[in-house]
Formats: structure tokens, sequence, C-alpha cells
């Protein structure tokens, strides 16, 4: 049975994994990334046209820092959306893909005059929405709603599972994990355990961020997790 590293916060690898379950392959969590949210007071949106969401955490800050759920809101994909969706928002509309996506998706749907787009952003972004949208007439309002952290040293799952020769891939969904996991894996000793392992890659920002020699670098057609499967799936089945 493959078994492969996870590296998302715990509730999203959670559902990752269970999935994996499912296919038959046995998933390790060891989160390189926590979030913790901005405390502050409820946001007054009443000269916002929309929510911009590029992740799952923007929106559910988001979702603690206002009582509105009718607002329109654009998420940067499908996982996103989904997560707007289970907190209440009503009227939800995904790009389906990345930052740039999300633009192109805010400049077919929205208007400038209409309002200011507000995004709930962390403390590291992937993209300048603001400097994407501007040249079009948008005005942006960007707030920091979270702050991602990372670890210092390598967590005890990951540290054993490399040393033991126990795994036959890892995931990453991120290119600031991604950078991350290089640190550390170094900062371990560890680098050339990675040389024998598979690397399943939520996009080609998320392969590009990672510098370690992989046995194969495998990137998702789609960044979404239905895409990341497949590509598990394939590759094992």
């Amino acid at each position: 049975m493959p078994r492969l590293l996870l590296t998302r916060p715990e509730d999203d690898s959670a559902g990752l994994a269970a999935a994996l379950s499912d296919m038959g392959v046995t998933a390790l969590i060891a989160p390189l990334l926590w979030v913790e949210n901005v405390p502050g007071p409820m946001f007054d949106l009443d000269n916002t046209q929309g929510v911009l969401l590029t992740s799952a955490n923007g929106a559910r800050a988001m979702a603690a820092r206002t009582a509105r759920r009718d607002i329109p809101v654009y998420a940067v994909g499908d996982a996103t959306a989904r997560m707007a969706s289970n907190l209440g928002f009503t009227d939800i509309s995904s790009a389906h893909g990345d930052v740039d996506d999300l633009a192109n998706l805010v400049r077919e749907r929205c208007r400038p005059d209409q309002g200011v787009m507000f995004h709930a952003a962390g403390s590291v972004t992937a993209g300048d929405l603001a400097a994407m949208l501007a040249p079009f007439g948008f005005q942006v309002r960007r707030e920091m709603l979270y702050e991602a952290k990372t670890p210092d040293t390598l967590p005890g799952v990951a540290f054993r599972a490399l040393k033991d020769g126990v795994l036959d891939g890892v995931v990453l969904y991120s290119p600031r994990t991604a950078r991350t996991f290089d640190a550390l894996v170094g900062k371990a000793g560890l680098t050339d355990a990675l040389a024998g392992l598979r690397l399943f890659a939520l996009s080609r920002n998320v392969d590009a961020a990672t510098t370690s020699r992989w046995a194969e670098r495998i990137i998702a057609e789609q960044p979404d997790q239905e895409s990341l499967l497949h590509a598990v799936r394939a590759c094992y089945y």
C-alpha cells in the first residue's frame, strides 16, 4: 500500500487523508503550516461589491469578521468556494484556478464603478490582486485577516518517516510549504532521502518552489484536490 506524507494544516489534511484512504493509499500527516486569525472588529462592507477569497483560510477568517452572508464572493478555486458555502455565504463564484484566474473572473463579472473589492488576505499571498486589477479601474481593499506560521524543525512524523524510508511520496500544496519543506528537510540532514520519492505538487508554482532532487515530479492538471487525487490514482493504480 503506497504511503504519502501530507504537509497541509491538520484540518485540511484530514479530508485529503480520508480521500486517499478510500483509494488504498496510507497518509501520514505532518503539518508544515498552521493558521491563526487576526482579531479585530466586524467589517463595514457597505461600499463593497464583492469579497475576494484566495484560500479556504481566508473564507474562515472573513466569516468571523462579518455577519453578512449575502455579499458576492469570488473564490480562487472550488475548494475555497465550498468552504465559503459551508460557512453560509450564498452568492459564490469560483475561478476554478489560481490568482490570475480570479483576477480574470473579477474583470468579467464586476464593474469598477460598483464599489470596492475586499480581499480577505493572509500575511503571505500568492499574487497581488490589487496590482492586477488596478489597470482596469478596480479598487481593492486588502485586509490581513490571518497569519500562516511554519515550524522551526521538521515534525517528528515526517522526520521518522524519511529517516526510516517508509514513504513513497510527498504531497505539497503551496509554494511556501514547498520552500519550508526543503529548508526543514535540509536542516534535518535528510535531503538525500527525497531522491527516492515522488513529489505530488498541486500546481506548477508549487513544483517550481522545491529545488530538491525527486525521483519523479507529478503535477496536478488543475490546481485542485480532485486533480491531485486523479494524479495519485493514475500513478499507483
